[in-house]
């Protein structure tokens, strides 16, 4: 996997908003990895509308991401005391809301949760939870690492990267927002050590009324737009498919004809038909121009795909090298003539051509629609925190008591000791008792939550759910502690631009 290392100083703009915490931790350069994920607004705008059709229906599809089967639920064993590596600090919220007047004490959902969708090594699209976070150009996303890099299939990062905050049903009511960079600790790009089982990502700004318009075009109007598009067989009576073979001008609409040959023939041969074979792109370049057995018929077909298309096709068109500039799959099909007296049951055809134009508004950033919690790191363990994310995983005993709709909240002081886990190679999180489920991972623990204004620091994201007790349910969830080191690869996504996809 190809790794790139962030500098502590050079790319990075340094600011007094997020500079202080970082002096002494010599280390940072070598603790922060990135990896690009969309990398052109024109792909950032294409993942949007693979979530956003058909009324959210992919966003409907995906299941909760399940890295621990929903049964490695292993006791955690405590690790003893935490020393910071460095003097604990923090950054402030941003977009606090109005204090509320109610004394009512339900707890107050924050704007700035919601799910992160992808599709993972598998082909499977897939969620975690996650929040928008304080960040300079207020465009940031923490979850947890194993929410952004594929640790079960070593594919890199996910594809098709998305955060929809406030996530209801296929609905985005602030926009969607695609993932532009992931930032997280080296040690977790590589070694996939869940000890640094965190990650922030940059998000472009979202997209709102993202909607496909298809509209019939001319043969060489299809074939010069660069954009999605598609064709239609639409059968014809043989009076209009003679007429169109007959006048020269309508010959690249690509006639075809669906019937068993009686008999190869010339285009002169008295009743003679003709229909489109398909051939390989050196066939079709030294085929003759005309009308004629196997002349060329018409220009190429090139035919969009996604990527599971692309690489499982085997057939006679040309896959060119991989995706375009735009990260768009594409087959280029060649046709020849074949000239034949047709069956009694033939049937005639004509092919209509169609472009795609996705129109979509800019709905600014994400922080700027939601607010951005809060960050903290090398803070005392023990204390209060609230946890948010959308459970939706059965237990291991098959009890399911969520259903990954809405998003839950758990509440109560972490392990004042780090705890570890052998089965799952981690020596130094914290853990919170808490019966929420897969589905609820990379969601934040917030310190200092106020129920009145929704915001809090993150001092954490669920990374595993644990059974304690031994009676086959979770009542425990852990999450990395979050030291120095957390906070260098924070402020180098924290000071990162993305811009607009439209």
């Amino acid at each position: 996997m190809k790794r790139i290392l962030i500098p502590a100083g050079g790319a990075i703009l340094a600011t007094g908003l997020l500079a202080a915490g970082l002096a002494g931790n010599a280390s940072a350069a070598s603790d922060v990895a990135s990896d690009p994920m969309a990398k052109s607004a024109a792909n950032a705008q294409a993942i949007a509308q693979f979530w956003a059709d058909n009324n959210g229906a992919a966003l409907k599809a995906a299941k909760e991401s399940n890295i621990w089967d929903g049964k490695d639920v292993a006791k955690l064993q405590s690790k003893g005391g935490y020393s910071a590596d460095s003097k604990p600090g923090t950054t402030a919220p941003i977009g606090a809301e109005k204090k509320s007047s109610s004394k009512v004490q339900n707890v107050n959902l924050p704007k700035t949760i919601g799910k992160v969708f992808f599709v993972n090594g598998k082909g499977e699209k897939k969620w975690c939870s996650a929040t928008s976070i304080q960040s300079n150009y207020r465009n940031l996303v923490a979850t947890a690492g194993h929410c952004v890099y594929d640790t079960q299939s070593n594919a890199d990062v996910m594809s098709k990267w998305v955060f929809v905050p406030g996530y209801y049903q296929g609905k985005s009511p602030w926009g969607i927002y695609v993932g532009k960079q992931a930032f997280t600790h080296y040690d977790f790009d590589v070694y996939e050590d869940f000890d640094r089982d965190y990650a922030f990502v940059t998000v472009y700004n979202g997209v709102s009324g993202l909607d496909a318009k298809a509209t019939k075009v001319t043969n060489s109007e299809f074939n010069s737009h660069k954009g999605e598009k598609f064709t239609k067989q639409v059968e014809v009576q043989k009076s209009e498919y003679d007429k169109g073979i007959l006048d020269p001008k309508t010959f690249p609409d690509y006639k075809s004809v669906d019937a068993t040959p009686e008999k190869i023939v010339g285009p002169d041969y008295p009743g003679a038909v003709v229909a489109k074979k398909e051939v390989k792109k050196g066939d079709y370049t030294d085929a003759k121009t005309g009308r004629g057995q196997g002349y060329k018929y018409g220009e190429p077909i090139t035919e969009s795909v996604d990527k599971d298309t692309w690489t499982k096709y085997d057939g006679l068109g040309d896959k060119g090298t991989g995706p375009d500039a735009a990260g768009n799959y594409s087959i280029t099909h060649y046709f020849v003539q074949k000239w034949f007296l047709p069956g009694s049951d033939a049937k005639y055809f004509r092919t209509d051509y169609y472009v795609v134009e996705v129109s979509a508004k800019d709905a600014g950033r994400l922080g700027d629609n939601v607010g951005g919690q809060g960050f903290a790191w090398n803070q005392p363990t023990g204390k209060y925190v609230r946890v948010f994310g959308y459970p939706a995983a059965p237990h291991p005993d098959g009890h399911k008591n969520y259903t990954g709709i809405t998003p839950k909240w758990c509440y109560g002081k972490t392990s004042k000791k780090t705890v570890g886990s052998a089965a799952k190679k981690i020596e130094e999180h914290v853990a919170l008792k808490c019966a929420m489920t897969e589905g609820a991972d990379g969601g934040p623990w917030l310190l200092k939550y106020s129920n009145a204004k929704r915001i809090g620091y993150v001092n954490g994201v669920t990374s595993t759910f644990n059974d304690q007790d031994g009676n086959d349910r979770v009542d425990y969830i852990s999450s990395p502690y979050f030291d120095g080191e957390t906070a260098a690869v924070y402020k180098s996504a924290a000071n990162v631009w993305s811009g607009k996809i439209v």
